[in-house]
């Protein structure tokens, strides 16, 4: 197979993330997925490959700048160039505002928040710097790569005990508009997604039963469809490019 480039996925857990590496590596890309647990990637990795495709896994901790420069560096130089950033860190946590403290508030912003903007900087530079030398004023920069956010409800609004979530949330939410609108005319597809709505996971199995019984109604997100989305997303051509994109089960209020 020839591959079309790589694609990294910033938080491949056991729904969403791993979704999307699945459907961009049926589709040829190489699949680079993170984590900061690598022994938790190895299903995921298995998978991929007994289907074909190419994955390489990494344990790393996006909210550290110099890992995160050190893996972006290492993936461009050995594997191949990012033609796609799917950022899906979650870090969700309830808790009082009468309880929060300082370190958990900060680590959320930081997963949530921080992370993105880190990876988000890297990943865009080796892009933008990709861009041919002919493109001018008339005939634009082409579709250099695509930068798709995961976001959820909490992007939009703030709710009881989701005080920490909410803002880091929020936060990513203007850092993809404030990527789009300066990336875009370089030709950088910057994309953010509203999750509304429970996915099927074993977290929301375990902790949510009545939420998880939607299932059968398809009351619940299923994971492959997200990743259908963002393959919709990277695929649209440059004059009507989507920059935020909100997906929800039918039975959904909103």
């Amino acid at each position: 197979m020839t591959h079309k480039g790589a694609c990294l996925v910033i938080g491949a857990g056991d729904a969403t993330g791993g979704a999307v590496a699945r459907r961009f590596a049926r589709e040829g890309y190489i699949a680079c997925v993170t984590r900061r647990s690598l022994e938790k990637l190895q299903p995921l990795k298995q998978q991929i490959e007994a289907a074909g495709g190419t994955c390489h896994a990494f344990g790393s901790d996006a909210r550290v700048e110099e890992e995160v420069i050190a893996l972006v560096d290492q993936i461009e130089r050995e594997i191949a160039p990012i033609q796609v950033l799917v950022f899906n860190i979650g870090a969700n946590s309830p808790s009082s505002i009468l309880t929060e403290t300082a370190r958990r508030y900060t680590k959320m912003w930081e997963m949530a928040c921080l992370a993105g903007f880190l990876i988000g900087r890297e990943v865009a530079k080796r892009m933008v710097a990709r861009a041919p030398q002919s493109a001018d004023s008339t005939t634009g920069v082409p579709h250099q790569g695509t930068i798709i956010f995961t976001g959820a409800t909490a992007s939009l609004r703030g709710s009881a005990h989701f005080a920490g979530f909410s803002g880091g949330k929020m936060a990513l939410r203007a850092l993809a508009q404030s990527m789009a609108r300066e990336l875009g005319p370089m030709g950088v597809h910057v994309a953010h997604t509203i999750i509304d709505g429970a996915i099927d996971t074993e977290f929301i199995r375990t902790q949510f039963p009545q939420r998880y019984a939607l299932k059968d109604q398809d009351g619940i997100v299923n994971p492959d469809h997200i990743a259908d989305a963002y393959w919709m997303l990277h695929q649209q051509p440059r004059d009507a490019w989507t920059h935020e994109l909100d997906l929800r089960p039918y039975m959904e209020k909103f």
